[in-house]
């Protein structure tokens, strides 16, 4: 199936400020004693994709992305557990909250123990769907002011290289690979507390294992080929079905060739085959504890209503 390709305006990315003047920094949740901290990624071009890698990963091709942001963590329980719960968030705000934070829509509650016994504290939330994880930075940006949103899959690899055009941004050897991740050889079948590991070039923790971080962008398996030859500015599959959607970075349950800078996988929708909910759950993947997510803020903020447009997008119904 060929699929469009779409450059990302400014609901995604717009039209950069000077990134010269921007820093990595520390976001407080208005109201709460939470925060987190999100890196600097320099505008710039990279190659795209592996020769070495699955026919999805090719052809290899050049990409411009404007300057962003992107979380130094993975999302963690502790920063996802108030937007899945209103008792969690009462106990963890100052004060009372605010009417339009409370009028984001939350996930329904999981019948599972959605930790899977792996734990909570500093560990990555997961096992939210593509629609779950886009929901809680509505309700980020109801907290904070501050519009975040899903990395696109160019904006993911490229802040995952760092600079890199090897396999792995510290290069071929996969012997390394313990150093920066938590895979299927050394996490003990569970996810770990993030920034135990070894960061990349640009600061950040986790890219490779632990658990998939979602992206923003519709799966195609032959969305490179789309314009052979050209360089790609700021490209987006833009989503508009319920899968399959890209999970990047692979899992604390992966080998190391599933961890690759340029390894892409697509959302199945067997992950909900244990929901006994018909249809099922638009919240979780009950059988998908191997997914997660990371934060991104454009520089240069979109306006009132493509923001809107991007959070209030129509549920689709699950099968």
């Amino acid at each position: 199936m060929k699929f469009k390709i779409v450059m990302i305006v400014p609901l995604l990315m717009g039209n950069f400020l000077s990134f010269a003047q921007e820093k990595s920094y520390v976001q407080q949740i208005e109201g709460t004693k939470l925060f987190f901290s999100m890196q600097a990624i320099p505008a710039g071009e990279f190659l795209m994709g592996s020769k070495k890698g699955k026919a999805d990963e090719q052809p290899v091709h050049k990409v411009k992305l404007d300057a962003f942001w992107m979380g130094t963590y993975e999302l963690t329980w502790d920063l996802y557990e108030p937007f899945l719960y209103k008792d969690y968030e009462v106990s963890h705000s100052i004060g009372a909250v605010p009417v339009n934070v409370d009028a984001v829509t939350r996930p329904t509650k999981p019948y599972l123990d959605m930790t899977f016994g792996m734990g909570k504290e500093n560990h990555p939330a997961l096992a939210m769907t593509h629609y779950n994880a886009i929901q809680y930075c509505k309700w980020l940006y109801a907290r904070t002011g501050v519009f975040y949103r899903l990395p696109t899959e160019a904006e993911w690899e490229y802040a995952c290289r760092a600079g890199s055009q090897q396999e792995y941004a510290f290069g071929e050897d996969e012997a390394s690979l313990g150093d920066y991740a938590w895979f299927k050889e050394n996490s003990g079948g569970k996810t770990h507390p993030v920034g135990q590991k070894k960061p990349n070039q640009w600061g950040i923790y986790d890219l490779y294992g632990n658990v998939g971080e979602w992206t923003y962008d519709q799966y195609a398996p032959d969305f490179y080929a789309g314009q052979p030859g050209k360089t790609m500015i700021n490209p987006v599959a833009a989503p508009a079905k319920l899968y399959a959607h890209v999970i990047r970075g692979g899992s604390y349950d992966d080998i190391p060739k599933d961890l690759r800078s340029a390894a892409r996988l697509a959302s199945d929708p067997a992950w909900k085959q244990l929901d006994p909910q018909i249809p099922k759950s638009n919240w979780w993947f009950p059988e998908a504890p191997f997914i997660g997510m990371r934060l991104v803020r454009p520089v240069k903020t979109p306006s009132k209503a493509e923001i809107n447009a991007y959070y209030d997008q129509p549920v689709i119904a699950d099968y």
